[in-house]
This record gives C-alpha cells, structure tokens and sequence, in this order.
C-alpha cells in the first residue's frame, strides 16, 4: 500500500525587493497545509507538487518553497506548471536525484519517475515556457510511453500540472492541456495507470479518463470560483485551501479531498 500527498497551485511570491514576505498569504496557507499533512494519523509516503509553486518563477521563491516543505519527513517531488520557471525550481531542488537528473539543457523538461512504496509516481512537465497552455511534444509523450513500458506491472500515478480532461470552467479551459488527446492514447495503452492527478484548477475535480480516473487538486492558497456558465468568471473564492491524498493499495486508488486546518474527530464512534 502506498499513500501519496499532493500539494499543488501553491504559488509563492517574491516583491520588489526580491524577498518572499513570510507573513504573505501563501506562506501563512502553505504552513497550515504541511501542518494539516502531518496531523494526519497514517502519514504520507511521499509528496508530489504538482506546479505552480511560485507565482513569478523567482529563484528567491523556489529557496523559500525548499525551506518550507523542510519540515516534511518523506520524500517530496516537484514539477512545473505555468508559473514556474524549470531552472530555478530544479536549483532550489538540486539536492532531490531524479529532479537533478532532468538537467542538461536550459529549460529542459523537469518529468522523472520514481518508486514509492512499490507504487510508481511518474512526474510529466507539461508546462511550456512563457505561456499558459499546457503542452507535451512530440519527445515528452515519446518520454511517457518508454517510461510506462518499464514497469508494465507496477501500479502506476501519473501526475501533471495541466488536467488532462476538460473541466467546464472556460477561463481554464482556455489554458488546457493542447496534446490531451495523444496523453490519452498513451495512458490507454498502459492499463497499470491507476490515477492521473493534475493541478492548475485550483479546485478539487474527478474526470474521467482512457479508462482511468483523472484528479485535480485544490490549491493550498486559493479556489477558483465555480462558474460554469458562458462565458462566465474569473474569480477567486473564500472556500476552504486543501489538498489530496492519493491511496493505492491492491491494484486501484482512492482519492480524497482535504481541507487544511486542524480538524479533530469530534466523537468516538463506536
């Protein structure tokens, strides 16, 4: 059985004088999320960030994301999303192997694959440079369908930052995943893959996908509102920062959503 937590959309800024306020908003939400993480009582094995970890792609914040997450004792893994800038968020994880390993060129896809507790967590970079889209090419999809070959019966999370799926919100959809469709076919052909968890939409949502769920996580700062009307809103809400934690025991995953804050059983139920 393995137990994976996913942070996501978390968005860290730096001001003008290139310093990450700790008393800023997101720094004050991504406390309480690694504390709400860590109260829980059957602990993660792992943590993945599934992009928009700092909000103008600063080293500053990338060095501050590192920090914060320190106290977090199992291992936690980084990608990118539209936000991000893959050089800087690879040299605030330099000490991370499989993140490191991604190096070579400048801006070179951050996507690795690893072992967590006999589950494969497979890390795909659909961010794209200077824009909002999300996108693999050619040479990452290629990347995805080596990678899933590998490990044929290993169950399998596959985990993005731009949602695979349509999500109904059109101010999302706008920045969609472009190559969803040849993602799709890739995954259909590796039926290890349990789960395949995305950010960006800073709302929890289920989707369903080449015969596999889809999952995005809310955002441990701020929700998008939900306006599914045309063309509808772009807007944040006061709902309650969260999380995912993803469990995959026997061959299948469950998902749940959780809000941060320090909730405590309230009775006994006998």
């Amino acid at each position: 059985m393995a137990i994976i937590a996913q942070l996501s959309d978390i968005h860290l800024a730096a001001g003008r004088d290139g310093v990450v306020d700790d008393a800023s908003g997101p720094v004050r939400a991504l406390r309480t999320a690694v504390s709400s993480l860590l109260s829980l009582p059957a602990r993660p094995d792992a943590v993945v960030l599934t992009g928009d970890l700092a909000d103008g792609g600063r080293p500053a914040e990338y060095e501050r994301l590192h920090a914060l997450l320190s106290p977090l004792p199992m291992a936690v893994y980084p990608l990118p999303g539209n936000h991000d800038d893959r050089d800087a968020l690879r040299a605030a994880f330099r000490d991370h192997p499989a993140v490191a390993a991604t190096g070579g060129e400048p801006q070179a896809p951050v996507q690795y694959a690893v072992d967590v507790a006999g589950t494969r967590l497979v890390c795909c970079d659909t961010s794209v440079p200077g824009k909002s889209h999300g996108s693999m090419d050619e040479g990452r999809l290629a990347w995805l369908d080596r990678t899933l070959a590998e490990m044929p019966d290993t169950p399998t999370i596959v985990a993005t930052h731009h949602p695979p799926y349509p999500i109904g919100i059109r101010f999302v959809d706008d920045m969609r995943f472009t190559d969803a469709a040849a993602f799709a076919e890739i995954i259909a052909r590796h039926r290890q893959v349990v789960r395949v968890v995305s950010g960006h939409v800073h709302r929890g949502t289920v989707g369903s996908l080449a015969g596999t769920v889809g999952t995005t996580c809310p955002s441990t700062y701020r929700q998008l509102f939900l306006d599914m009307t045309r063309p509808g809103r772009a807007a944040l809400t006061g709902e309650p920062a969260g999380f995912a934690v993803h469990l995959v025991a026997d061959g299948t995953a469950t998902t749940h959503f959780v809000p941060t804050g320090n909730y405590r059983p309230l009775m006994q139920v006998e």
